[in-house]
């Protein structure tokens, strides 16, 4: 049974499966018959059949709703078996979810229109209660609710849902004998969830559950020179395998697939002309490969940001899957793909209108049969035949066309989207008209969300709340940004705790709800918001900046610091986050990841620069501080030398950064001569930019600052003029310094002298007789090296 089984996950059996299944008990069994309706893609055949009728009939209905019925009866039936019959009612039930599920994907993903109605397999008595097919439509459809997200309004044939989920969802433990029930499980979690308008908990956690559980050129015309262009290089390694030609689906003939509209442009070529076509040839790929590449490149598209570069090397990646056209899902999903970057561009717009018309076009098609359109399918996250007239919608609206538009988005009941277009439009008035319309004919919570938006007005999403049995995470997720907007946080937090308890997968809402707690300083809530965030997606990295914000107001450093190391993980470019990590690494006494966030910093910012933070990493190397894993921070030294030099290099006027690298070297006080000499080399640069300040003449503290500085560079002067072989060099730095005091001395008398006794000012007395005394040392040490040359 388990190569039947894997043949049905495939869609069809291999020539070895098919003799084999034919000598089997399976064959000549109900259930054989209904695999082989299955496999030949005659989903509704399998309603008609006499041992599914018999699942659905029942001698009485009693007062239940029609989800209740279906889960009795499919229990009644799979229970009252005898050992003999168990493992076929077993496998007759799994192929009526199986079959279910393909014929729902038929009826909203694949086409041709499925024709089944309920009558052809339900009992008239359960459905008489309904006076008319729309209330029961939406009753069915309320059945499909999850986690307070509603369901697609049009979505077609949703009973087939519910009883593919009756049947793989809530029975799965009833059907121990099939082996790969939770890889189907799986699947209708996927379809289940591509419904809803938001991430479900609950299909997450299913989702989960079953993992654990399951075995599992020349780009124009006129371009004259070959230059770089972007394309995908796909290679196969010695060792690969590729998968047993049986057990891989048969190509579809090229007739049967959705054409691939050529770009017809009187500039751009329909496709790269490489200056060495054999040099990069794409090996023939077969299905699952070609599966794998569009995986690759939807992940891509999800995990990185709407930018020029990631729309080209998502073309780089559709046109490798476009050149090889085989399988229907695959066709239809990078078509869909290329149309959606497409769309931004001006010379590209036309075919990206044509194609997304056929794309449309071809769900009511029936050249091709549903077998075919099935083929790896589930691989291939293709989109639901309402989104892609969606975007058909969208297009129109883009060139202008906007009352074609709007028809479009109200024929798929697309409120949110035909409000969107009425605003932009500029008719405001309009909007709230149709909402209001269609308010008089059904109030649901949705249209009174709509109404809320676009009025801006609280009383409608307390309606749509209350409308809801208090079951909407919509409802109080409009209302809370709506808060939020007008900043009131304390009832904004409120409308998002409440939104998040009913559906905890919203990132958006976590991310708002940690904002507006950061801005009542309720950190701890915070945290914890962020931390839902980055659970959800461990990849965004202002939610994991946001984290550390609140951690270390909440003096959680160290929480902070590995937070930070997390955001930089998903972010290298981000400035803020490095300066973030730049102040957190140095609090928590990471001080070589302070250095290196430093260097990346001057990196994105040129002139970069923070005092403090190389003001404590110059204490912390000097006075041999201790750093976090207890490892003395002298051995940095040599690093922190580099940084400075680097730092200087861009910012040159800066005379403290230029005293904190003379400190660095000693401030000459080492017995080395070299660090004498840079010490003496950066303490005159220091005080080159202290002078060229303005305003530090007239306020007698500045004047003492500088003079304090000038008498260390004297004293660090005569240090260096001692480790002088050559007496010429010595002289010349002992004369600068004395040049330097005996101006300063001069200013100083000039400056602050009392009128009255002619004598310097009391407060800066003392320093000008350090002056000159230091200048009556200074001449006394010249005129001994004169003396000796």
């Amino acid at each position: 049974m388990l190569a039947l089984e894997s043949a049905l996950l495939r869609g069809f059996l291999s020539a070895a499966e098919s003799l084999e299944w034919k000598q089997g008990e399976v064959a000549a069994a109900e259930s054989g018959s209904l695999l082989q309706l299955i496999l030949e893609g005659k989903y509704e055949a399998l309603f008609l059949h006499s041992a599914i009728q018999n699942v659905f009939s029942a001698s009485s209905v009693a007062e239940e709703s029609i989800s209740s019925y279906l889960e009795k009866q499919i229990l009644a039936y799979l229970d009252c078996s005898t050992e003999v019959d168990n493992m076929e009612r077993q496998r007759l039930i799994f192929l009526l979810g199986v079959g279910s599920l393909q014929l729902f994907v038929q009826s909203n993903w694949t086409g041709p229109p499925v024709q089944l109605k309920l009558h052809d397999f339900l009992p008239p008595a359960l459905l008489q209660k309904f006076c008319e097919p729309k209330m029961l439509h939406a009753a069915i459809l309320k059945m499909l609710v999850l986690d307070g997200e509603s369901v697609y309004t049009l979505t077609s044939h949703p009973i087939l849902l519910l009883i593919a989920r009756i049947i793989l969802v809530n029975s799965r433990h009833k059907l121990a004998s099939l082996q790969t029930v939770f890889w189907w499980t799986l699947r209708c979690v996927n379809i289940h969830q591509q419904l809803l308008e938001e991430r479900s908990p609950e299909l997450f956690s299913l989702a989960q559950t079953c993992m654990k559980q399951g075995a599992l050129g020349k780009r124009t015309r006129f371009q004259e020179k070959y230059v770089a262009q972007l394309i995908l290089d796909v290679q196969r390694t010695d060792e690969f395998l590729l998968p047993h030609s049986e057990l891989s689906p048969s190509p579809t003939p090229l007739e049967n697939l959705t054409m691939n509209y050529d770009l017809n442009d009187d500039t751009l070529l329909n496709e790269i002309k490489l200056a060495d076509a054999d040099q990069y040839q794409v090996p023939d790929l077969c299905a699952e490969e070609l599966a794998v590449i569009l995986g690759i490149c939807i992940d891509l598209q999800k995990n990185n940001p709407v930018h020029k570069l990631t729309e080209e090397e998502l073309l780089a990646f559709t046109s490798c899957l476009l050149s090889q056209p085989k399988f229907w899902a695959i066709q239809t999903s990078a078509l869909f793909l290329r149309t959606k970057i497409e769309k931004g561009s001006t010379r590209r717009m036309e075919r990206a209108m044509k194609q997304t018309q056929a794309l449309a076009d071809q769900f009511e098609n029936v050249n091709t049969s549903v077998s075919e359109r099935m083929k790896i399918f589930y691989c291939c996250q293709v989109p639901p035949h309402w989104a892609i007239q969606r975007q058909l919608a969208s297009l129109l609206f883009e060139l202008g066309c906007v009352s074609s538009a709007l028809q479009i988005f109200e024929e798929l009941e697309m409120w949110k989207d035909a409000v969107i277009c009425y605003e932009r439009a500029g008719q405001h008035g309009k909007a709230e008209e149709i909402l209001r319309r269609e308010l008089e004919k059904k109030e649901t919570p949705g249209l009174y969300c709509l109404l809320g938006d676009v009025l801006k007005d609280h009383q409608y999403y307390d309606k749509a709340w209350e409308l809801s049995r208090h079951r909407s995470a919509r409802a109080q997720r409009s209302k809370g940004l709506l808060h939020l907007r007008n900043r009131e946080f304390r009832e904004c937090v409120e409308c998002f705790e409440r939104s998040v308890q009913i559906n905890p997968m919203q990132l958006g809402v976590w991310f708002s709800l940690g904002c507006a707690y950061i801005a009542l300083e309720g950190y701890e809530g915070a945290a914890k918001a962020f931390q839902r965030c980055v659970t959800l997606e461990p990849d965004n990295a202002e939610s994991w900046n946001n984290l550390s914000t609140a951690y270390i107001r909440l003096k959680q450093k160290i929480k902070a610091f590995r937070t930070l190391q997390e955001a930089l993980k998903c972010n290298y470019e981000h400035w803020q986050i490095w300066e973030n990590y730049l102040l957190t690494s140095t609090d928590v006494g990471e001080f070589s990841e302070a250095i290196k966030a430093y260097h990346r910093l001057m990196d994105l910012r040129e002139k970069y620069k923070d005092t403090q933070v190389l003001a404590i990493l110059v204490r912390a190397v000097v006075d041999g501080m201790a750093d976090r894993a207890g490892e003395v921070a002298s051995g940095l030294k040599g690093k922190l030398q580099e940084l400075f030099g680097r730092v200087t290099s861009r910012v040159t006027n800066d005379g403290e950064i230029w005293r904190l690298y003379a400190q660095l070297y000693g401030n000459g006080q080492n017995d080395s001569g070299e660090d004498v000499e840079k010490s003496l080399q950066y303490l005159t640069k220091a005080h080159k930019c202290e002078i060229q300040s303005s305003d530090w003449e007239k306020d007698v503290s500045s004047f003492k600052e500088v003079v304090k500085g000038a008498i260390e560079i004297a004293r660090v002067a005569i240090k260096c003029s001692k480790n002088k072989s050559n007496h010429q060099e010595a002289l010349q730095i002992l004369s600068s310094a004395r040049l330097n005091l005996r101006g300063l001395s001069s200013k100083a008398k000039q400056l602050f002298v009392d009128v009255t006794s002619n004598e310097v000012h009391s407060e800066i007395a003392d320093e000008v007789t350090t002056m000159d005394n230091m200048i009556a040392e200074l001449q006394e040490l010249s005129n001994q090296l004169r003396d000796q040359c």
